[in-house]
């Protein structure tokens, strides 16, 4: 499973169901956008196991994405998880901080996540100056090749402090090299979530703003409202955005805090995955907000008021305006539209048109956006 079959998909609503599987890890990245302690909270393994045992055959997502914090804390869990999604035809990506490439070169890998590595079928590994202040590169990269040479594919996911950033040069040329060219890279900034939001500068996050309309606001589709997440208390959500995953996305706007409702999809303790995917799928309010962008959206329901124009952003419009009372019926209203539904249709061919090279013009590194693309069989890049 090359990367770029991912990233190709990620426009796509209910293709795949990221899943975070815990809170923990042993790692303390400055930059780290779920603040991940070695203690922190994690959910009861059952209950992420019977989430993934309502997939079926005719009823699944093609990717089970596995994540955290750091998910090889749980080895067993992974490959449980993973033998569940195989089993119903999904394939799983798996995102790890490389903790045990430590000592990698040692005793080896411990056989449990040796065991998860070899049950997923894809390894991400976090490369960043942050990692590398705990784990050395080129253990990272050691590891990495002896999952290649064992056939897994791999890529690796760097994170810079913006283009300019000297680092991302100097680490994707080491992968580059290494590698000839055969691992793809996806290269992106750091965000002001988690621990990087006490040291970071808001000013330097780009939170996607739409392009300047004539006397509106324009359409910026919304991708990241495409695949429904797991958060860290089993809650599923239909955004990644940290903030929202972590439950508090409202406190972040002046509220008190929660899941917007809007954005909550159902909970792994009650619902399966045929719910959730038709609640997705099917809500009026997030086929908009996957179509139009929060802000364009807010601004066709409540045209002229200052939610969809004024200073909350791309993200912010959608849990404040969006989450008010009303909106939701409003949202019915205006995608039950004939018009509406016609221009629905037309961007969403669009956007999944341009595939990956859409999802990497908007949230990769300019200069490096042809680097997730390494390695990958022809015909896919």
């Amino acid at each position: 499973m090359h990367l770029v079959e991912l990233l190709a998909a990620r426009s796509r609503p209910a293709a795949a169901l990221l899943m975070t599987l815990t809170r923990r890890c042993p790692l303390s990245c400055a930059h780290c956008s779920t603040a991940s302690t070695a203690d922190a909270e994690q959910l009861d393994a059952a209950l992420l196991t019977g989430f993934a045992a309502t997939f079926t055959p005719d009823d699944r997502p093609d990717f089970l994405l596995l994540t955290g914090g750091e998910p090889l804390l749980r080895p067993r869990l992974v490959q449980d998880l993973a033998r569940l999604a195989r089993a119903a035809g999904t394939r799983t990506q798996l995102l790890t901080g490389m903790f045990f490439a430590r000592d990698a070169r040692r005793g080896g890998i411990a056989p449990g996540i040796a065991a998860a590595l070899a049950a997923v079928d894809h390894v991400a590994a976090s490369l960043d100056v942050f990692h590398e202040a705990q784990v050395p590169r080129a253990r990272i990269l050691g590891v990495l090749r002896d999952l290649l040479d064992a056939g897994k594919d791999v890529s690796v996911q760097v994170t810079g402090l913006g283009p300019d950033d000297p680092y991302l040069a100097d680490v994707t040329d080491d992968v580059r090299r290494t590698f000839d060219d055969r691992v793809p890279v996806l290269v992106a900034g750091v965000r002001a979530a988690g621990r990087a939001a006490q040291w970071l500068s808001a000013s330097r996050v780009a939170d996607a703003p739409p392009a300047a309309g004539r006397g509106r606001i324009a359409a910026a589709p919304c991708a990241m409202a495409a695949w429904p997440v797991v958060a860290f208390d089993g809650t599923v959500v239909a955004c990644c955005n940290q903030n929202v995953v972590d439950g508090r996305a409202g406190s972040a706007q002046g509220g008190t805090g929660g899941f917007p409702g809007h954005l909550r999809l159902g909970h792994v303790a009650d619902d399966g995955w045929p719910a959730v995917r038709r609640a997705l799928v099917e809500r009026p309010l997030l086929r908009g907000i996957r179509a139009f962008g929060p802000q364009y959206l807010a601004d066709a329901l409540a045209p002229g008021a200052d939610s969809g124009r004024g200073c909350a952003g791309y993200c912010g419009t959608c849990v404040s305006a969006l989450a008010a009372p009303g909106a939701s019926a409003a949202a019915d209203a205006f995608m039950a539209r004939a018009g509406t539904r016609v221009l629905e249709g037309e961007i969403n061919r669009l956007v999944q048109e341009r595939g990956a090279d859409g999802f990497l013009a908007r949230h990769a590194v300019a200069a490096y956006r042809d680097l997730a693309v390494l390695g990958a069989p022809a015909g896919r890049a």
